[in-house]
């Protein structure tokens, strides 16, 4: 049993080309403020595509191949997306032309920025850069601005994707969620034992964590 004065672990596991996780951990973060419960957050890597080319591909075009996706569901799906998302304060920006990536040196960076103290700032500063502001983010020179962006240094951020020097430690780590059964994200383990999928909406959210805090009185 978890010592009630220590913060709560969430364990968040996800893309960073992921609408819902960024709409998930934003209900999250809203329950966990109203809530003030003392939590620590780690993230960890998961790609949505891990055999998606280099140049990426066309967001619909994506959903459709990979989902069977309408044009019309599509559209819908966008606009529910944008509106919750404008609710927690979030911006999507979708367009036509908006591409789908492979994300494997994003997360190196990360994985980079983490031993830097930086890794949840650079987390939201990807989201931000991918939905909000359409960048590459299959664009080297692309990721070093948005590490700069956060104070990171934009020089070793290069040298990080370049020589690709945590490469065996990410694929590692991606490894050892799928073995734990990890297929969709956002996944977020709390407490190292109960785990949740999917972006559950703030009520219940908020529900999660009553009910923590009750295992705990």
């Amino acid at each position: 049993m978890t010592n009630p004065s220590q913060p709560l672990r969430i364990d968040i596991v996800s893309d960073v080309v992921c609408p819902w996780c960024i709409i998930g951990y934003r209900q999250l973060v809203t329950a966990l403020d109203a809530s003030s419960t003392a939590h620590e957050i780690h993230w960890h890597p998961f790609e949505l595509n891990p055999d998606m080319p280099r140049e990426g591909q066309n967001l619909r075009d994506h959903v459709a191949e990979k989902y069977g996706t309408t044009p019309e569901q599509s559209e819908e799906s966008r606009g529910r997306m944008t509106a919750t998302g404008a609710d927690l304060g979030f911006a999507f920006r979708f367009a036509d032309d908006m591409r789908m990536y492979n994300t494997f040196n994003v997360h190196q960076l990360l994985h980079w920025a983490d031993q830097r103290g930086r890794m949840h700032d650079l987390k939201q500063a990807l989201f931000a850069a991918h939905f909000t502001d359409r960048q590459n983010l299959s664009d080297d020179s692309v990721l070093a601005d948005v590490a700069a962006e956060v104070g990171l240094d934009r020089a070793e951020a290069l040298a990080v994707l370049e020589d690709q020097r945590f490469a065996t430690e990410v694929r590692n780590a991606e490894d050892s969620w799928l073995r734990q059964g990890i297929r969709g994200v956002p996944a977020m383990v709390f407490n190292r034992r109960h785990l949740v999928t999917g972006a559950q909406g703030v009520e219940n959210y908020t529900r999660i964590l009553e009910q923590l805090a009750a295992m705990h009185d």
